[in-house]
C-alpha cells in the first residue's frame, strides 16, 4: 500500500539542470528518511543523496551541484541537480525509510525515473 512516484527526469545538455521529485503516498504513519539513488547502465546503484530527519548526506560525486529537500506536509522529496554532467547519467530511484500506520518499519522503492546528459 506504499507507493513512491518520481518524475522530472528527461534529457537536459551538460551544464544543464533537472529537479526531480518523488512523493510518498499509501499506508504511512511516519517518513523517517527520503533519499535518491541511481544506476548508470552496466554500474551498480549508488547512493545519491539523502535525507534521515534533516541531515543531509551526498556522494562526492554530486556534491556541490545536488541538492535534496524535503517536503514534510507532502510527503515529497526533491533532487535539485544543477551543473549537469554526462557521467550524471542513470537511472534515479527514490527511496524512502517509513513506518506505517501499523507501526512497521519499511524500507520502499519507486520505479525510477530517467536521466540523460548529452550534447
Amino acid at each position: 500500500q506504499v507507493q513512491l512516484v518520481e518524475s522530472g527526469g528527461g534529457l537536459v545538455q551538460p551544464g544543464g539542470s533537472l529537479r526531480l521529485s518523488c512523493v510518498a503516498s499509501g499506508n504511512i504513519f511516519r517518513i523517517h528518511a527520503m533519499g535518491w539513488y541511481r544506476r548508470a547502465p552496466g554500474k551498480q546503484l549508488d547512493l545519491v543523496a539523502i535525507d534521515s530527519d534533516g541531515n543531509t548526506t551526498y556522494a562526492d560525486a554530486v556534491r556541490g551541484r545536488f541538492t535534496i529537500s524535503r517536503d514534510n506536509a507532502k510527503n515529497t522529496v526533491y533532487l535539485q541537480m544543477d551543473s549537469l554532467k554526462p557521467e550524471d547519467t542513470a537511472v534515479y530511484y527514490c527511496k524512502s525509510e517509513l513506518t506505517t500506520n501499523q507501526l512497521l518499519l519499511l524500507h520502499h522503492w519507486g520505479q525510477g525515473t530517467q536521466v540523460t546528459v548529452s550534447s
